[in-house]
């Protein structure tokens, strides 16, 4: 099979996204570890959490809302319970499935926290943009996501924030 190689201003755009997508976790990650000591995805699931009814998903929710499996989440979970941050318990509509909900400490954790990623959120992406790259952004990041899941089993965990 030929490859069909990028064009100059495929390539330009590509390796632009490739070091987005390599640096910008790392610099959320570090404002994070240093004002909360949590690491970004911690912080996602606590905030997750932070914006459901009652702080409480079930296990399987929490991991789509995430974009993580199971066993991730799982891992992850485990650690933010053993912080005190989270509580696990049997889910119950359902005694097979398993719910977790943000402690009274987790909950203190995600107002504490979040001024400071937002600050960060805002500095590293949000100014840097004018209005309309962020909604090239909220179209372009769209556009990929389609092909990343076609079936779009996850539109629903990053479609609720559209004000469009």
């Amino acid at each position: 099979m030929d490859a069909q190689w990028l064009t100059q201003d495929q390539l330009a755009a590509w390796v632009r996204l490739v070091a987005v997508v390599e640096q910008l976790p790392g610099v959320l990650d570090a404002q994070l570890r240093r004002d909360a000591q949590l690491a970004h995805f911690d912080y996602y699931v606590l905030s997750q959490l932070s914006e459901a009814p009652e702080h409480t998903l079930r296990m399987t929710a929490l991991a789509s809302r995430t974009t993580a499996t199971l066993a991730r989440l799982s891992h992850v979970v485990q650690r933010l319970e053993s912080r005190g941050l989270i509580e696990r318990f049997p889910c119950p509509e359902d005694r097979r499935a398993t719910n977790a909900r943000l402690t009274p400490e987790g909950w203190r954790t995600v107002q504490e926290s979040a001024p400071g990623h937002v600050a960060a959120v805002r500095e590293y992406v949000i100014d840097a943009l004018t209005p309309e790259q962020i909604t090239q952004l909220t179209d372009i990041s769209d556009a990929i996501l389609r092909r990343l899941d076609p079936g779009s089993s996850r539109a629903t965990s990053y479609g609720r924030y559209d004000a469009r």
